[in-house]
């Protein structure tokens, strides 16, 4: 079974609802989500916050986080969970934030770095990606991890 068909089966089974919050994976997330048949019992939605301006305004993201540690960080995804949580009044919420390349990295912070947040039942995950393996792989990767986190915290 596809890891969104075994999310899906488990949200609807704790009568759960998703929602995504997406920078570097650019709704690839909830595409996916979405692609089950029946999902809209589970999914209310996703937010693609590629810019600083919607992670400010839409996911509640703090311009001080911003400034302090930047997009790309465990403050920021947490951030972004908590906000797609709120803004889509959901259960649960996956979010993303990296550099998938093939430009934007620095020293501190290379092309292929990417954090994710998982916020379920007032807890958060967080998972950290090193390793420029090219744009689409970089972002087929965040999706599926992201996933995988997701579905770990409900099996749990």
């Amino acid at each position: 079974m596809a890891l969104e068909e075994e999310i899906g089966k488990r949200l609807i089974e704790r009568k759960m609802t998703v929602s995504t919050a997406e920078s570097c994976t650019g709704g690839g997330i909830v595409a996916r989500l979405t692609s089950v048949p029946g999902s809209s019992e589970y999914v209310k939605g996703g937010i693609v916050a590629y810019s600083n301006e919607v992670k400010v305004n839409l996911l509640d993201v703090s311009m001080e986080t911003l400034h302090q540690v930047g997009a790309v960080s465990r403050e920021t995804v947490i951030q972004m969970a908590k906000g797609a949580m709120k803004r889509l009044k959901t259960d649960c919420a996956i979010a993303t934030s990296g550099i998938a390349g093939p430009g934007g990295g620095t020293p501190e912070k290379p092309v292929g770095t990417i954090w994710m947040a998982v916020a379920y039942k007032n807890e958060i995950s967080t998972r950290k990606l090193e390793g420029d393996q090219g744009r689409r792989q970089n972002v087929e990767r965040t999706i599926e991890e992201a996933l995988k986190l997701l579905l770990e915290r409900l099996e749990e």
